[in-house]
């Protein structure tokens, strides 16, 4: 049996949630129950279950992983306008959650369906501050946009153990024009750049490190060294620390080098940011979505773009993409949609290893910066 199966990690201005329905957009719709759905998410972490049904499975999934893409896009257009006014540089970017993604999160909570999973659609905003994710969170509770607010986590001022720390904002999809996607759920993160540094470093590791340490699983001593490096970034930005790490300054810096020699992490993240420089695959120039496909034996990052009317073929690439390099180890893959290649970059740094942002980050806080 292949790993893959566990591991296999717009707002109110003229009502744009209301977006008219592109005539060359073939919008994917859902075409199973909850109940289907939820099987198949069973399914795909069960250990025994055969080929065929794993199949069949995965058709599901990938139908019920397409459907958000119309919700998440017109989310998306509203967090990009909103964003560029608390910061006209702000980084916006989509995705939908991978495969592998999906079924760790199932093997890690057993009691979740996957028709409940809140982040199959998800869009990023990264601002210039905590100051300014705050200004867009306060844009976000003022605003009369239509779509239904679910929750709120706040994981900057209560940062998870891991270290991970961002806003995110669950909401659930409605329109009174169109009722085909009401009620699916679509998850805004809203980061600074140091939080976002953070969460691409632990997942270029992770793909290294063939480990889920995004997901609080690994090795603890690379769990420790990121929990750590939560608090020293958490406290350059005047933020709650991270539970169980030190508040003493010194104390931490202490702790911090330790790990960063016996992790030999500024070596090792180096040589993992320049094993991939090789940009390549079919990239159209009229691009809207872009597959990225990261492979760490053969040391390249292959990107396929897709015009906006390619959504199908984009989303059938995707799921045989992933089949493809279910057993090679660290191998992932991704579908995103960004303004433009250079952007793409940007948003997904774990997908180009560019792991400098964080290096500098690491650098400042073992000197007490």
């Amino acid at each position: 049996m292949s790993d893959f199966r566990l591991t296999a990690n717009v707002l109110d201005s003229e009502t744009p949630e209301e977006v008219s329905w592109p005539s060359d957009m073939p919008w994917a719709t859902i075409q199973y129950t909850k109940s289907q759905i939820d099987a198949a998410g069973a399914v795909l972490v069960d250990p025994d279950a055969d080929d065929d049904d794993f199949d069949d499975a995965l058709i599901v999934i990938n139908n019920w992983r397409s459907s958000h893409s119309f919700p998440l896009n017109t989310l998306q257009m509203g967090l990009r306008r909103l964003a560029k006014q608390v910061d006209p540089k702000s980084l916006i970017a989509q995705r939908i959650k991978r495969l592998r993604s999906i079924g760790l999160k199932l093997v890690r909570f057993k009691t979740m369906k996957l028709s409940q999973m809140q982040d199959i659609g998800g869009c990023r905003a990264v601002v210039r501050s905590v100051g300014r994710v705050d200004r867009l969170v306060h844009l976000y509770e003022k605003s009369e946009i239509k779509h239904k607010l679910d929750h709120v986590d706040d994981y900057i001022r209560q940062p998870q153990r891991s270290g991970y720390r961002g806003v995110h904002l669950i909401y659930r999809y409605f329109s009174d024009r169109n009722q085909t996607y009401n009620g699916l759920k679509i998850e805004m993160q809203l980061r600074s750049p140091l939080q976002h540094a953070w969460a691409t470093a632990v997942e270029t590791v992770g793909t290294f490190v063939r480990q889920a340490l995004k997901s609080s699983q690994g090795e603890a001593e690379w769990l420790r060294f990121f929990a750590l490096m939560g608090t020293a970034t958490a406290k350059r930005e005047g933020t709650p620390p991270v539970p169980n790490t030190p508040t003493n300054s010194r104390e931490l810096v202490r702790e911090l080098r330790q790990h960063l020699k016996a992790l030999d992490v500024a070596a090792r993240l180096q040589a993992y940011g320049s094993a991939l420089r090789t940009l390549e695959g079919p990239v159209s120039k009229n691009a809207h979505y872009y597959l990225l496909a990261l492979d760490p034996l053969s040391h390249q990052v292959t990107v396929t773009g897709f015009q906006a009317k390619e959504l199908d073929r984009a989303t059938e690439e995707y799921l045989a993409t992933e089949k493809a390099i279910s057993e090679r180890p660290g191998a992932e893959a991704v579908l995103v949609s960004v303004e433009s290649i250079e952007s793409l970059r940007r948003a997904y740094p774990n997908y180009f290893l560019d792991t400098q942002a964080f290096l500098d980050s690491v650098k400042q806080a073992v000197e007490g910066k």
